[in-house]
C-alpha cells in the first residue's frame, strides 16, 4: 500500500484506494482489497483509531461498523476527490451533561465565545501575512480589537468579514512566481489557488468535526454560524481560528514549493487522482508537524492543537473555564 493510502496518524486513518472494503480481524481492522488481488492492504490495532476517512469507492463491513460504534471510531465519508459526504457517529459520543450545557449557552456566553475565536482569526491572519514578509496589515490589528468590542453577533460577522476581505487582498503577495490570487471564490472555486484553499477548508473542518464529536459537543449548533439544516455551525466556528495558520499555510506551502502544480489540476480545477493522494500525504504530514501552543506552551502537533481546542472549548462550555482560550499565534 503506498503510504498516501495507508495509515497516517496514530489516530487516523485516510483510506484511498478504490474497490477496498475496511473489517474487522480477530480484533485489528483490515483494508482489504476486493475488486483486486491484493488481499490485505493494511492492518491496524482497534483500540488505537479514533477516525476513518474513506474516499470513494471504499465500504465498511456490517460487522465492523458494529465494532466501530462499541470502541468510538467515527468514520467520514468522501467524495474520491474529497467532497464531504457525511458521517457515522458512535453511540458513545453523546453525554447527556456536555450536551445539556451546550444547549443552555445564553447568547452573552456565545458571543463571548465568538468574540475569542474571530479575534484569533484575524490575529492569526496577521501572524500568516508577516511571516511571509507582508507589511503593512494595521488595518488587521483595528479589526481585532473591533471583533473584541463587538457587542452583538451581526457586528462581529461585519467584523470578520471586512477582516477577511483585507487579508484576502494581500495573500497574493505570499506567493510565488507564476502563481496569482485575486479574490476568494467558492462552490465552484474558480482558479487552481482557490480550489487548494477549499479543499484544505473541507480537510480541516472534517478534522474538526471529529474532534468536537470526540469530546461530545454538538458539531450542528454553533455560536455564530447561523443554523442552518445539515451546516456543522460550530465545526465552522472553531474553524475560523485555524484557517490562516493552518489551512491558508497549508496551501500556499505546496505551492512555493512546487509540491503541487498548475498541471496537477484538471479542467474543473479539481485536483488530478494522483495530485489529490500526493495532497493527502502532505496534508497528514503537516498535520503531525508540531509547534509551541501559545496557551500550553508545550509542542503539539497540528491535529492534537485541534482537539486541544474542542476540550478547551467543551471547558468553557461547562463552565469549567471562565472563558474560552482560542488558538492565537503571535508570531
Amino acid at each position: 500500500m503506498k503510504a498516501s493510502e495507508g495509515v497516517f496518524d496514530e489516530s487516523v486513518v485516510y483510506v484511498t484506494e478504490q474497490g477496498t472494503q475496511v473489517r474487522t480481524d480477530e480484533g485489528r481492522i483490515v483494508v482489504w482489497d476486493v475488486d483486486g488481488d491484493g488481499g490485505e492492504l493494511a492492518t491496524y490495532p482497534t483500540e488505537q483509531l479514533d477516525t476513518i476517512n474513506v474516499f470513494g469507492g471504499v465500504n465498511f463491513s456490517t460487522p465492523f461498523v458494529a465494532e466501530a460504534n462499541e470502541y468510538g471510531i467515527v468514520l467520514n465519508y468522501f467524495t474520491e476527490n474529497g467532497q464531504y459526504r457525511g458521517s457515522f457517529v458512535p453511540e458513545k459520543n453523546t453525554i447527556a451533561e456536555v450536551r445539556r450545557a451546550q444547549y443552555a449557552l445564553s447568547e452573552a456566553d456565545e458571543l463571548a465565545i465568538a468574540k475569542a475565536m474571530i479575534r484569533a482569526k484575524i490575529r492569526n491572519s496577521r501572524t500568516l501575512l508577516s511571516r511571509k514578509g507582508v507589511h503593512g496589515t494595521e488595518v488587521l490589528k483595528d479589526l481585532g480589537v473591533r471583533a473584541e468590542n463587538a457587542t452583538d453577533e451581526d457586528s462581529l460577522r461585519g467584523t470578520e468579514g471586512e477582516a477577511a476581505e483585507r487579508y484576502f487582498d494581500r495573500l497574493d503577495e505570499t506567493l510565488t512566481d507564476g502563481w496569482t490570487f485575486e479574490q476568494r471564490t467558492k462552490r465552484p472555486p474558480e482558479d487552481h489557488v482557490n480550489s487548494l484553499l477549499s479543499l484544505t477548508y473541507v480537510m480541516v473542518k472534517n478534522e474538526v468535526l471529529s474532534a468536537l464529536r470526540q469530546y461530545n459537543l454538538d458539531p450542528f449548533l454553533g455560536v455564530l454560524h447561523a443554523d442552518r439544516h445539515g451546516r456543522p455551525s460550530l465545526a465552522l466556528d472553531l474553524q475560523e481560528e485555524f484557517r490562516p495558520i493552518f489551512c491558508d499555510a497549508f496551501a500556499t506551502r505546496l505551492i512555493n514549493r512546487g509540491t503541487i502544480t498548475h498541471d496537477d489540476f484538471n479542467a474543473d480545477n479539481r485536483l488530478s487522482d494522483d495530485a489529490f493522494k500526493t495532497y493527502l500525504g502532505k496534508f497528514d504530514d503537516y498535520l503531525q508537524e508540531e509547534f509551541t501552543h501559545p496557551y500550553f506552551e508545550y509542542s503539539v502537533t497540528r491535529r492534537k492543537a485541534i482537539r486541544q481546542q474542542a476540550i478547551l472549548l467543551r471547558k468553557a462550555i461547562t463552565g469549567e473555564l471562565d472563558e474560552y482560550h482560542p488558538l492565537e499565534m503571535t508570531r
